[in-house]
This record gives structure tokens, C-alpha cells and sequence, in this order.
């Protein structure tokens, strides 16, 4: 079996880290062609990984189709701003067989699709996509390092489903399949901008009364708009629900909750973004996630907040307020 990964950050890059045993070459496309030799030269991730070492079995390239070549299995990892752009460029050297993993978190912006609705149409030209939504969980590092983690496998087709949980499942990465890609990818997508939010609450120096709340209140906005669009409110308790969520609302390693931290500081969030490599999806997933709540007629009172801050230069503090001063009413 032979694996090809589609973006070589942190991510994509611990994902040929713990899948390498379980197949027999990982090819791992990585955007700058200068980045991909020196990694391919020095078996070294010193770029988004700093402290691992590739396998053998782990090729680094700049080149789709050379990535693409004979590949039983693709996982695309970009940023969900370029994913339609890749996808494109990668359509004419997928075999029609292989099963597309998405382990993107974010929505399309403008149209507002999913990452697996994006991978279906665009394939749909040439053959009906069979793709899985791989989610939970999970930093990168952790990951890298070895330490146990727990995902989820979710696809519309169990089969396919079936295949990744199969190939791979280690003794260190656990996965469970889920037939509910919609509050998969709803969950993963949302639950980065209550993520910057909680990056917020921390930074002003809010204890963990606000952390608890926020997270739980976040959750149910989520879930809202997840079960409005089709989802299924068991999803939201799960890995890739609330599972993710704790963890990036409440992890250090989190880049979400890292760009909260600096606005709550007064930073600028073009000054916050500039000086980060890795990509913080919560910031482009934020205006999508209103449109949809508008589309869906779901309240997202903590979201909106936030896309307030980010883009139209509230203060974080206001914005606290004008949650608390929310009228009252049921849980």
C-alpha cells in the first residue's frame, strides 16, 4: 500500500511520522520546493516539526504528480483556503479507486462547503469520490512524539470508512469510524473559532469559571447549527466534538487559541497573523461559520462575538460584556 500526504506542515507532517510503519512508501507533497529538498537531503522537519527525524520510507516532494504516483490512499492536510485550488491541480493524477482522507478543518469560504463537499465536486467530472473525514483530538508534536491519541474515521460510505480505520489504526493512534461527516467536519471547523475565543478569555486573565462555561456554551452552538444542517447530536459528544474542542480551548499547543492570547494583549490581527507560520483556521473559518448560522437560522452568539473582534476591531472585553448582557432565558 502507498500512502500520499498533501501538505507537509506540522500536521501533514506528523501523519507520515506514525503512518510510515503501516505502508509501504509515504510521499509527502510540501508547497516550497526549497523546503522539500532540504527535507528529503536531511531527513530533518526543522520547518513546522522542529526534533524528528522522516523514516526512510518517507519521500518529500514539490511535485503533485510525482506525490500522486500509484498512491492507494491521499490525505489532504492544506489550509481550507487552497484546498479547491489543490484538489484541481491534483484531479488528473488521482486513480479513481483510492480513497481521499480530508483532515482539513475548515469551510470553503464563500461558498460555505465542507472540506468533503469540495473534494466531491470537484472530482465528480471524472469519477464519484469515495472520502473520509479524519478528525479528533489531536496536536501535531503529540502526535510526532509517539504519545497515544484517539480519531475519528467518518465517511458517508463504511467501507471506506472501514479501509482507513484499518490501515491506520497503530498501537499509538486509535481510530473509531462515524457515518456523520456533516457534524464531523462542522465540529472541526467551529470549534477553532471558540478556540480564539478562549485564547481571549485566558489572555485577560479570566479563570477557569469562564474556560468551563465557554466551552460548554460553545459546544451548544456548535451543535446547534451541526444538527440544523443535517448532523447528528451524538457526533458533537465525541472525539471530534467535544474531544476537540477541550483540547483547543484549553491546550498550549493550540495556534487558535494562541491568536485569542495576543488579542487579548491589543495586538492587531494583521500583526498576530504576520508573525505566525502555521496557519490558524479559526480566523477564515469565523465568517463562514455566521453565514451559515444565518443560512441555517441558528443563534451563534459567541461566534458572532468573535467575528466581531477579528474583523471589525471590537474589543475583546466588550464583547465579553455583550455575552453576559445576553437576555436571560433556558438552557
Amino acid at each position: 500500500m502507498n500512502l500520499a500526504i498533501i501538505g507537509g506542515g506540522s500536521w501533514g507532517t506528523a501523519l507520515s511520522l506514525v503512518l510510515a510503519p503501516e505502508f509501504q512508501t509515504v510521499r509527502l507533497w510540501v508547497y516550497e520546493p526549497e523546503l522539500a529538498r532540504h527535507m528529503a537531503a536531511t531527513r530533518e522537519t526543522s520547518a513546522f516539526l522542529p526534533g524528528f527525524r522522516l523514516p526512510e520510507n518517507v519521500a518529500p516532494s514539490p511535485i503533485l504528480a510525482e506525490t500522486l504516483k500509484h498512491a492507494d490512499m491521499v490525505i489532504g492536510v492544506m489550509p481550507s483556503q487552497h484546498a479547491r485550488e489543490l484538489y484541481t491541480a491534483m484531479l488528473p493524477h488521482l486513480a479513481p479507486g483510492s480513497i481521499l482522507v480530508s483532515a482539513t478543518k475548515g469551510l470553503e469560504k464563500g461558498s460555505l462547503l465542507r472540506m468533503s463537499q469540495v473534494i466531491e465536486q470537484v472530482c465528480r467530472p471524472r469519477f464519484e469520490a469515495r472520502v473520509v473525514v479524519l478528525s479528533g483530538p489531536t496536536f501535531a508534536r503529540e502526535i510526532a512524539q509517539g504519545e497515544p491519541a484517539a480519531v475519528v474515521a467518518s465517511s458517508a460510505d463504511p467501507s471506506a470508512a472501514r479501509e482507513i480505520q484499518s490501515a491506520f489504526s497503530t498501537p499509538a493512534f486509535r481510530l473509531y469510524t462515524n457515518s456523520d461527516p456533516v457534524g464531523v467536519e462542522i465540529a472541526a471547523s467551529l470549534k477553532n473559532v471558540v478556540a480564539i475565543a478562549a485564547g481571549v478569555c485566558y489572555g485577560l486573565g479570566l479563570g477557569s469559571n469562564v474556560q468551563a462555561a465557554l466551552i460548554t456554551r460553545g459546544l451548544a452552538e456548535i451543535t446547534r447549527l451541526a444538527v440544523a444542517m443535517g448532523g447528528k447530536p451524538q457526533t458533537l459528544a465525541g472525539l471530534a466534538g467535544l474531544g476537540d474542542l477541550v483540547l483547543t480551548c484549553s491546550g498550549n499547543l493550540s495556534r487558535n487559541r494562541q491568536v485569542g492570547l495576543e488579542l487579548a494583549k491589543g495586538r492587531r490581527l494583521t500583526e498576530i497573523l504576520g508573525s505566525m507560520r502555521m496557519v490558524a483556521e479559526g480566523v477564515e473559518t469565523c465568517g463562514a461559520a455566521v453565514e451559515l448560522g444565518q443560512k441555517f437560522g441558528v443563534d451563534l452568539p459567541i461566534i458572532q462575538q468573535m467575528h466581531a473582534v477579528l474583523h471589525s476591531a471590537k474589543s475583546p472585553r466588550e464583547a465579553l460584556r455583550d455575552l453576559m448582557d445576553r437576555s436571560l432565558k433556558e438552557e
